[in-house]
């Protein structure tokens, strides 16, 4: 398989070395979140495209892939506001896109445990809950996307909350969430790969449930086995799809 790259930071080379260790080719490989610059390669030359580029240059790359015909599977957040639209124009135009906030294995566990531990604990009502998570200084966007997948997941249960609002710590902006809120706590901290934590807190005991990426490299494996999975699809899927836990 031939992959083509949209951004070429940290996380695109590691998904080349990925990629590489799993006998497919990097055909090219863009750095640069330019339409011009993207548009001097011939995107034809790849099979399937993995963007971790920006949040405002997503939009243009998967518009880009659509015209011409390129499956693409997105690892960038910041960009959901659009998903309906982009999702409308992928299935009217017969394309192929995977997105996801988390293409972790153990991640993606994570999400499905969280829905059934938000379940179980619903009917407790002396039991408050919150999100946090913690990553690197370089992340543009607050709330992660994979803590607004886990804040989305708590919600589905959860009859008296309808909502979720962000407090960035050191942003000076005095977040008090509502009752119908779930509050989503960001840190942003040197070098941090990425930690979410869920709490269930009450005035006898506390329930933590946590997961810690020690490093970006279960990120990138995930997203080369989407770009496996991906080829040969026609439609837009989201990367839990790719999972199936009832089994």
């Amino acid at each position: 398989m031939k992959i083509g790259l949209l951004g070429y930071g940290k996380m695109g080379q590691l998904i080349e070395r990925y990629a590489i260790k799993r006998g497919h080719e990097v055909a090219w490989a863009i750095g640069s979140s330019s339409r011009e610059d993207i548009t001097s390669v011939d995107l034809k030359n790849a099979d399937i495209a993995i963007d971790f580029s920006k949040p405002d240059a997503a939009l243009d790359n998967i518009s880009l892939c659509f015209e011409h015909d390129l499956p693409i599977v997105v690892g960038t957040t910041g960009w959901y506001d659009h998903l309906e639209e982009v999702k409308a124009t992928c299935v009217d135009a017969n394309q192929s896109m995977l997105y996801g906030s988390n293409f972790s294995i153990g991640v993606n566990v994570f999400f499905h445990v969280n829905k059934l531990l938000a379940k179980a604990i619903s009917p407790y009502k002396q039991y408050d809950t919150q999100v946090e998570e913690i990553h690197h200084i370089h992340k543009l966007d607050a709330p992660s996307g994979t803590a607004i997948t886990i804040a989305e997941g708590i919600l589905d249960a959860y009859t008296d909350k309808d909502n979720w609002v962000n407090r960035l710590e050191g942003s000076g902006e005095e977040i008090i969430p509502a009752k119908n809120e779930l509050l989503i706590e960001s840190l942003r901290l040197e070098e941090v790969p990425g930690t979410h934590t869920v709490l269930y807190s009450s005035e006898v005991d506390q329930i933590e449930f946590k997961h810690t990426a020690h490093s970006r490299d279960g990120f990138a494996l995930g997203a080369v086995v989407a770009a496996e999975w991906l080829v040969g699809r026609k439609g837009f899927y989201q990367v839990t799809e790719m999972f199936d836990f009832n089994k």
